[in-house]
């Protein structure tokens, strides 16, 4: 898809995928695709669509600051880990190939969408059981997720937010705020590897990064207009959806 046509076709892409991804929903499940029906290999499709929707992820963080004041304590706990996490992921991309991890992607997406789904009943066992999760099990959570982030990332925001509501923000709002930081700080360094090394196919990345700066913007001001339960079904449906789709294209 070459030309005007081809540069407002991934612009907008951009904006609805900007506007899905920051406000709690899965940015690739718009882009990643757009890419592919542009005439991008998978491969070149995954690292592009990686490198552009770093800006989404700035201007959602941007735009994010009412929901995450006072969240400097988590911040400040989770980020490090998730940012080296992804960038694990991303060195592990570029250097093996990944038949066996692409075949567990469907599930650890449908599995984050289900617990977000049932974030609300799981929270009131923990707090009927009276204590939080084991450490060790966030700790193995949180390294998955980051890993899987910088590997692939379609639904790891889905998977930090079901996780962060388990564990440190039971606000789906904020929650989703804090994802947007955490994740614009893990992305940068997988964005810089796979421009380096990876096979960016610039022509298509810069209107699908200027469309998911302006989407960027807006979401988080969707995530806090719409009410909890009807977000939370939304982006439950959006990573069912997404795992059914990549089983698919197994």
């Amino acid at each position: 898809m070459e030309g005007v046509g081809g540069w407002a076709f991934l612009v907008l892409a951009g904006i609805v995928a900007g506007v899905i991804g920051t406000s709690g929903g899965i940015t690739s499940l718009v882009a990643y695709p757009a890419l592919l029906v542009a005439g991008l290999p998978p491969l070149a499709a995954n690292v592009t669509n990686s490198v552009a929707l770093l800006g989404s992820g700035l201007s959602s963080a941007l735009s994010s600051g009412q929901d995450v004041a006072g969240s400097g304590r988590v911040l400040g706990r989770w980020m490090p880990p998730i940012v080296l996490g992804s960038t694990a992921g991303a060195v592990l991309l570029v250097v093996t190939p990944g038949g066996v991890f692409d075949r567990v992607v469907p599930f650890l997406v449908a599995a984050g969408s289900i617990v977000l789904l049932l974030q609300p009943a799981i929270a009131r066992w923990q707090l009927r059981r009276g204590r939080p999760m084991p450490r060790a099990a966030v700790v193995a959570a949180g390294a998955g997720v980051a890993v899987y982030n910088g590997y692939f990332g379609a639904g790891a925001g889905i998977l930090l937010i079901a996780l962060l509501l388990l564990t440190a923000q039971p606000v789906l709002h904020r929650a989703n705020a804090l994802k947007n930081v955490i994740l614009v700080a893990a992305d940068v360094l997988p964005a810089v590897v796979f421009a380096l090394v990876g096979p960016v196919v610039w022509r298509a990345m810069w209107p699908l990064a200027i469309g998911a700066v302006l989407g960027g913007l807006v979401g988080p001001v969707v995530a806090r207009r719409v009410p909890a339960a009807l977000l939370r079904l939304l982006i439950g449906l959006c990573g069912l959806t997404l795992a059914v789709v990549l089983l698919g294209g197994e």
